[in-house]
């Protein structure tokens, strides 16, 4: 099991099983006792239990912050 010290939104998640689509990055949507994840092709958003979520996460990754000056 990955070692997960923090989980946030938007974050990047990498599954051990792909989706239906063939894809297995997902997006961190929700967060709390459970956590809702969203598909990144097709959209699909599943909802899971924060174990099972920790159980069936491979790797996070954190996207590169924006820099608010640029925007």
């Amino acid at each position: 099991m990955p070692e997960i010290a923090e989980i946030r939104l938007g974050d990047l998640v990498q599954m051990r099983k792909p989706h239906a689509c063939g894809e297995n990055e997902w997006t961190i949507v929700r967060t709390g006792i459970d956590i809702r994840i969203q598909c990144r092709r097709c959209g699909r958003s599943v909802l899971m239990a924060r174990p099972q979520f920790l159980r069936s996460a491979k790797r996070i990754s954190r996207p590169a912050p924006r820099d608010e000056a640029e925007s």
